[in-house]
Parts: structure tokens; sequence; C-alpha cells
């Protein structure tokens, strides 16, 4: 599959990214990074542990809905899904990001 992470600025001035699937539709979104570095960074780190089952988190919001999250070997979350209709559609959303991200080429946004 041909996912790409999209790179971009803030109205704030902080860097983020979006990890999209081969479809276009968003899989993962980082928190808000000072540096451009860090966001980066935070990329290489998506595509270093997207194909690994123990680093997401399922978990259900407030509104009962479910979603995920991505950690990194020091267990820091690195990115959060989208809050999903159910339990199958969030796990197809593991699935999408465990084959986009570890191969997903980076979109720059923000020159």
């Amino acid at each position: 599959m041909a996912g790409k992470f999209q790179l971009k600025k803030s109205k704030n001035d902080k860097f983020f990214f979006t990890l999209h699937a081969e479809n276009g539709h968003a899989i993962l979104t980082s928190e808000m990074y000072d540096a451009k570095a860090s966001a980066v960074n935070g990329i290489e780190s998506v595509k270093k542990n997207a194909g690994d089952d123990g680093r997401y988190g399922r978990l259900v919001g407030k509104d009962g809905s479910p979603y995920f999250t991505l950690k990194a070997g020091n267990g820091q979350v690195i990115g959060q899904s989208q809050m999903y209709s159910g339990e199958k559609a969030r796990d197809d959303g593991i699935a999408a990001c465990k084959a986009n991200g570890p191969g997903a080429a980076t979109d720059d946004q923000t020159a």
C-alpha cells in the first residue's frame, strides 16, 4: 500500500503530521511539536513501531467510541486515531496503520 505522511505547520507555528491510507483517509495524527525536527523524528518512530501490535493501545473515549494510540518503545504516545463507530472499525484502522506506516513517504507541506 502507498500511504503517506503529511507534515504540516499549524496556525500557531507548531508542527504535526498525519498518516493517510492509500485511499486518503487519515489513520493517525501526531501531537503538536515545537520543532520540525521533532515531528520528523515522530514520523520515523511511527515507521519503526507501526508494525508491532504490542505498541497499540485499544481505548474507548468518554462517549463510548473506540479509538487507538500508537506508542514508541519508551511508552510515549506517538499518535492517536480518530474516533470509530465500533471496535471492528478501530481494528481495521490499526490494520491500516500497520500496513501503511512502515513504508509511507512524507509529503512535507511546511515550506
